[in-house]
């Protein structure tokens, strides 16, 4: 029987600085001392979201292929390991099945080991990720009232503006005189690559892939 941990964080700046992997890992021996277990080797992932499966992440792909029926996994918290109800769950039967102890600190021991555990472990699961939906919905509303207000939230500037000192998208007087050419060119039926010919004259750098794009922000593109 080898008995394995595995610790996470989710961020380069976390795995710098040791930050909760070093309480995780303590927590682990801890554990395992109390429980008369000797840890084999421990599987560290440094700055690895936990939105990704088990099976996706590079410590925890090796995990998979190093145990063995019989073996005990230890983990410190649930949310270390799963993310996904559906892959805790998955992963959590293949363990079970093959004979795997696989132990979580927060939820009390063995999660494999007998009904109550389990139910605890699947509750639990689904609630971690009823937690992360809710942050990617807070993380929407974020950015569509960010949209709304037209703050600059990353990646090239849309044509048509300039990047303000505060961080505000600016309305260019020329670029936005380039578009409505374009929208009135489109309206009257003009193609994609011959609005983009016209807007090139004018001195602008933009393919009609671009004018597409621009006109799309603005109101839907016929194909």
């Amino acid at each position: 029987m080898a008995v394995f941990a595995y610790v996470r964080v989710s961020t380069d700046r976390q795995a710098d600085e040791g930050e909760s992997l070093g309480q995780q890992e303590r927590a682990i021996a801890g554990y395992a001392m109390m429980h008369g277990l000797a840890v084999d080797r421990v599987f560290v992932e440094r700055g690895v979201s936990g939105s990704k499966p088990l099976a996706d992440r590079p410590e925890g792909a090796k995990l998979l292929q190093a145990v063995n029926p019989c073996d005990v996994i230890i983990t410190a918290k649930l949310d270390r390991m799963f993310r996904s109800a559906v892959d805790a769950l998955n992963v959590g039967a293949r363990f079970k099945a093959a004979g795997i102890a696989l132990h979580m600190i927060d939820l009390g021991g063995d999660v494999t080991g007998n009904g109550i555990s389990r139910l605890v472990f699947t509750i639990l699961s689904a609630v971690a990720e009823a937690e992360r939906d809710r942050i990617r919905e807070r993380i929407r509303d974020v950015k569509r009232d960010q949209r709304a207000r037209k703050r600059y939230l990353g990646g090239s500037v849309p044509f048509g503006f300039r990047l303000g000192g505060d961080g505000e998208l600016v309305e260019h007087a020329e670029e936005q005189g380039a578009i409505r050419e374009m929208r009135r060119m489109r309206a009257e039926g003009e193609s994609l690559r011959s609005i983009a010919a016209v807007i090139v004259a004018a001195g602008h750098s933009l393919t009609h892939a671009g004018v597409a794009k621009v006109l799309a922000a603005r109101e839907p593109i016929a194909q």
